[in-house]
């Protein structure tokens, strides 16, 4: 038989084993997909933890020593010259195996200059002892290519896998001519398959990580939402029943029908706050700006501030509508405690694309810098510091807007919000009204 007949006939039969593994791979994608729609099913089932096991460490490459096995039983059946040198490799391969398998599972020491060095020292091990004895120790080439896979990722993988595997060839060639080419594919598969593999269980790992880092964010912002809800509400809630509690004690005395008045407001007002609590909670409190004026009106007219409120412009849709309210009612909360005032003004303008609502007193202004409201900790004319306006402003930024607040040099107190106009019903609100 000609050499030509014989490369054709080896190449027929590469083709027919990469036709086959070609072959197997399309039924293993197949079971994957299987696999995973049965493991989405058994989870929601109940049937399956919702994580996986343990992440892969230097431990899963270890049972594939056990290719070296016939090596080792020829050194001890002598069938290896110099076996105390083979011995020697033998040791020194595994050792260096080793330690490239255990430091792959971390990208800093993956990457670090002494797993590259020991992965080209296990690469001249590989070699000499495959060169010198051939047989079971062509064997370790497929070692190489998994150390070579774990090791190396990305950009470096490919052409160090190209390299491994025509060294393999090579030195195969030497022993066993074009039988050869078969350590040559296990090496080159060993190290793309040894890659992914692991690749794959990184990027579920990273994952998992974020899927657990957004769940945490998630908690986290709904804790915030909800001190700032409570905040604000309580704040507002506790300011407007101290107000009316003390004009329902100076009215006792020479009226009391107006004294009953603003007790049964103050009733109203606890009912109208633990509704608001509980919505809070839930998370499907949505405020009214109409409902806050009101509120304010009736606030206010309590401590004996004149209201005067100003709107016009387009219709507010539901979003705007609400933060606006938080803001009417902060500032309102604030005016009653802290401002000593005697006039209010509410103006609410709006254009084409921004809306802007303003608060202003002829009250004390602050003596510090302004950054809350109700709850402050610091009660009394002229003070208004806390953490209200600084929760107002951090709405309003994630909603695209802005918040201003302190002393006017005029005298008084202003506080100013600007945020874009989002959909709303038709309908305008021209004109002036006032509110004593």
């Amino acid at each position: 038989m000609s050499w030509t007949l014989k490369v054709g006939c080896r190449f027929e039969a590469t083709r027919a084993a990469v036709r086959q593994v070609r072959e197997h791979r399309r039924h293993h994608a197949a079971d994957r997909t299987r696999l995973r729609a049965g493991c989405r099913t058994a989870r929601k089932a109940g049937e399956l933890p919702e994580h996986p096991g343990p992440p892969p460490s230097g431990f899963t490459l270890l049972p594939w020593l056990l290719l070296g096995m016939g090596a080792l039983s020829n050194l001890f059946q002598d069938q290896t010259p110099n076996p105390w040198i083979g011995a020697l490799g033998l040791l020194t391969f595994n050792s260096l195996y080793i330690y490239v398998a255990f430091r792959a599972f971390r990208r800093e020491t993956r990457e670090a200059r002494s797993t590259r060095v020991a992965l080209a020292l296990l690469t001249a091990v590989t070699c000499s002892l495959a060169a010198g004895y051939g047989g079971n120790w062509l064997l370790f080439f497929p070692l190489l290519g998994l150390a070579t896979g774990a090791a190396l990722r990305l950009s470096h993988l490919r052409p160090a896998g190209t390299a491994v595997a025509v060294l393999a060839g090579a030195v195969s060639f030497f022993h066993d001519g074009w039988g050869g080419l078969d350590i040559a594919y296990a090496t080159w598969i060993s190290t793309m398959v040894t890659a992914a593999i692991l690749r794959l269980s990184e990027a579920v790992g990273e994952l998992r990580a974020a899927r657990e880092e957004l769940a945490r964010r998630a908690v986290e912002k709904e804790r915030l939402r909800f001190s700032r809800d409570l905040h604000d509400l309580l704040g507002h809630t506790m300011s407007v029943i101290v107000v009316k509690s003390e004009a329902a004690r100076r009215l006792a005395a020479r009226d009391l029908d107006a004294a009953l008045a603003q007790i049964t407001d103050i009733e109203s007002v606890g009912r109208q706050a633990l509704t608001e609590i509980r919505e809070a909670v839930t998370g499907y409190r949505r405020g009214s700006l109409d409902t806050e004026l009101d509120r304010a009106h009736s606030a206010l007219t309590a401590a004996g501030i004149t209201l005067t409120v100003t709107r016009s412009g387009p219709p507010l849709g539901p979003q705007t509508e609400a933060l606006l309210g938080w803001v009417v009612r902060e500032a309102v909360t604030n005016a009653v405690r802290h401002s000593a005032a005697r006039q209010c003004e509410i103006t609410l303008s709006g254009g084409a694309e921004r809306v802007r609502l303003s608060v202003v007193d002829d009250g004390v202004g602050a003596v510090a810098a302004v950054s809350g409201g109700a709850g402050s900790g610091q009660d009394g004319p002229g003070v208004r510091v806390g953490t209200g306006l600084t929760g107002l402003t951090e709405r309003l930024a994630a909603a695209g807007g802005s918040l201003t607040a302190g002393p006017r040099a005029r005298g008084g107190f202003a506080v100013s919000a600007e945020l874009p106009l989002d959909a709303g019903v038709p309908g305008a609100h021209p004109g002036v009204v006032e509110r004593a």
